[in-house]
């Protein structure tokens, strides 16, 4: 593949570029040159050292008795997932980890990247300087699961992906340039207008969505690519593919570096240096030219069937070696496995010796020999006149772009036809249930009013919920990039959801009202369109806050159902006079404030008179509104009707804010 800074000499706006594959011709576009030269800036040879990286968790351990369930004491222990690993990849080479699963390859691989939470030991340097956030733009990040928005095609995904990060100095025509060329150079244009799908989607193929994920991290030409098991999941011939990419990326000047599970002997071949890790330690550590050579010298001889290298170097890292082994001598090695695990063991450490005492000096000493970077590359970190902690965009960029791509991603669910009969049937079935009610059953009236309160709370608030939990994934992998600012991202996703949490209680409320047979007045109808649409707003805040909060579906869902049943039962309906030791609840129910404000529009004049004969099992006579039992108990005479408008008010931005510094402290 043709990596991104290949020099090009272009004959007309739409002549073919030279390649060095004839096979290939990529089509210039408008201001690609200039692209290609801002990216080269951006863009440094590096060189990634790592000595001595350690890391340990603390895992706390229940001790339990035979006899009884009950825990009979707590313990801490450490376990060790990474234990001295060193190594250098420079600008040009592909570094590919080795080892068995839960050898610690991620782990590494996280910790190289500047991702992995708690303390590391040991050093990670970038040409010879610790990791800072000028560094965290220039290093991309390719997760083994592929995090993409399963709606959106490959263009637009690697389209809104330049918009965010590529530099300002870029126009919206030459990002788009670039993350053309990208595509071109992944060779995924066969699916560019394809949308990329997930689980429940049908779309690209595994390979094809691989490349995506890593065309996302090449957009901004890094210096420094980190690939976590790139090949998992995918067919050998589709692997291939994938690791030549990677390889052709490497060549064109950028350090790779890459975990793979067991690769074949095919994509061996094309790796430049490999780390074996063997339970956290290294047992090597260098060229993948080298490594044979290096186990025979130590003793450890392949059986003379052998084709794949990896396959011998995951059984030394499992312990796995013929019962007696001599240079001279070379015996069929799968059939003389040991099968006790404390000789597996005794192996594997006599192999971390080995490589202490025979690769480490060596390796060390190259860690240590400082390079002239200067020499290498004399272009600076960043592009001049850019601060080192500067976005790429602006914020109303930033928020301008996300609300677009949200926009779009989440149309399918906004505009969805389930949604909509869903709102449109309880709509429907509830005007008939109320058809045109008379106006002197006020209980049936006052009935409807708070079904408007409870259900334009209880639906915004669950769709609110799903928000931030099923993005954390996505949120988590751009905001580690450094893509935009989180109150971008905030103030985008909330305002993204707008539409259709407003366009749906207008129609519902539009439908039901009149033909319920409620106030006929347009004021009044006005007025409670507003109040339901204020009180949406305040239940969709509430969602996303306990969404924020708990990050995770089932747990957010649990405590809203409690919310909103505690919200229910104090809202003013069921209970006319709770106990003054619990009354105090009915101050923090959203629902209440907006039942009472529905009912205050309804029947602003308390004193009016209305036919309640029927309604109080009389012969005639007229009752004033203020006196009926589900009117009278709010108190709507006592006190100003604003005084319920500002406590919606004010959830209405709590509940935001507190969202906001849940997401803030998350991330």
């Amino acid at each position: 593949m043709l990596p991104l800074e290949q020099d090009t000499t272009t004959t007309t706006a739409t002549t073919a570029i030279s390649h060095p594959r004839p096979d290939i011709l990529i089509h210039a576009v408008p201001s690609a040159s200039d692209t290609f030269s801002i990216l080269r800036q951006s863009r440094f040879s590096l060189t990634l050292k790592f000595e001595d990286v350690s890391y340990s968790i603390k895992l706390q351990t229940s001790k339990r008795s035979c006899l009884s369930l009950r825990n009979e004491s707590q313990s801490n222990t450490t376990r060790t997932i990474l234990n001295g690993v060193s190594g250098v990849v420079r600008s040009g080479e592909l570094l590919a980890m080795l080892g068995t699963s839960g050898s610690g390859k991620t782990t590494l691989l996280t910790a190289l990247a500047a991702r992995l939470p708690g303390k590391i030991s040991g050093a990670i340097t970038y040409n010879d300087k610790p990791f800072s956030s000028s560094m965290k733009r220039k290093i991309g990040f390719v997760s083994q699961d592929d995090v993409l928005y399963p709606h959106l095609t490959v263009l637009e995904t690697l389209t809104y992906a330049a918009m965010l990060r590529l530099p300002k100095e870029l126009s919206r025509d030459e990002k788009v340039a670039q993350a053309e060329t990208i595509i071109v150079e992944l060779g995924l244009t066969r699916c560019r207008n394809s949308v990329v799908g997930g689980g429940l989607l049908r779309g690209i193929s595994g390979g094809e969505r691989k490349r995506v994920s890593i065309g996302h991290e090449m957009i901004v030409n890094p210096s420094l690519l980190l690939l976590d098991e790139p090949t998992s999941g995918l067919d050998s011939t589709t692997a291939q593919r994938i690791v030549a990419t990677l390889r052709g990326l490497a060549r064109g000047g950028r350090t790779l570096v890459m975990t793979i599970h067991q690769p074949s002997t095919r994509l061996y071949s094309m790796f430049d240096k490999v780390v074996v890790l063997s339970d956290g330690s290294p047992i090597y550590s260098g060229p993948a030219a080298r490594v044979m050579p290096y186990f025979e010298s130590i003793g450890y001889v392949p059986p003379f069937n052998l084709i794949n290298p990896a396959d011998f170097l995951l059984d030394l890292a499992n312990g796995i070696v013929p019962d007696s082994v001599r240079e001279d001598q070379v015996e069929h090695f799968h059939g003389g496995s040991l099968d006790h695990q404390d000789d597996q063991n005794s192996v594997k450490q006599s192999l971390i010796a080995s490589f202490r005492k025979n690769l480490y000096p060596e390796l060390k000493a190259e860690i240590l020999n400082k390079t002239n970077f200067s020499t290498v590359d004399s272009r600076t970190d960043t592009p001049r006149g850019r601060r080192e902690n500067e976005w790429m965009t602006n914020w109303w960029e930033q928020f301008s772009i996300l609300l677009k791509r949200g926009l779009r991603e989440r149309r399918h669910e906004s505009y969805s036809g389930l949604r909509i009969f869903q709102v449109m049937s309880v709509s429907f079935l509830s005007g008939l249930l109320w058809w045109h009610s008379d106006p002197s059953h006020i209980q049936d009236q006052v009935g409807l009013i708070f079904f408007f309160s409870i259900f334009w709370g209880f639906f915004p608030l669950f769709n609110a919920i799903f928000a931030f939990p099923l993005e954390r994934p996505m949120l988590n992998k751009e905001r580690s990039s450094g893509m935009y600012r989180l109150s971008s991202y905030y103030m985008a996703r909330t305002a993204g959801d707008l539409p259709m949490e407003l366009v749906l209680p207008t129609v519902f409320v539009t439908v039901t009202y009149w033909m319920g047979g409620l106030n006929p007045s347009l004021i009044p109808f006005l007025l409670t369109l507003l109040v339901v649409l204020l009180n949406v707003l305040v239940s969709q805040g509430l969602g996303l806050a306990l969404g924020a909060i708990l990050m995770e579906v089932k747990q957010a869902t649990t405590l809203a159902s409690v919310t909103m049943l505690v919200f229910l039962l104090v809202g003013g309906y069921y209970i006319q006079h709770i106990p003054p030791f619990i009354s105090w609840l009915k101050f923090v129910s959203f629902s209440h404030y907006c039942y009472r404000l529905l009912v205050g529009i309804q029947y602003e004049s308390v004193n009016k008179l209305y036919d309640c004969a029927t309604s109080f099992g009389l012969h005639g006579g007229y009752c004033r509104l203020g006196d009926f039992p589900a009117v009278k108990c709010l108190g709507i005479g006592n006190h100003s009707l604003w005084w319920d408008v500002a406590a919606l008010a004010l959830m209405l931005f709590g509940y935001r804010i507190l969202a906001f510094l849940a997401l803030k402290m998350a991330h």
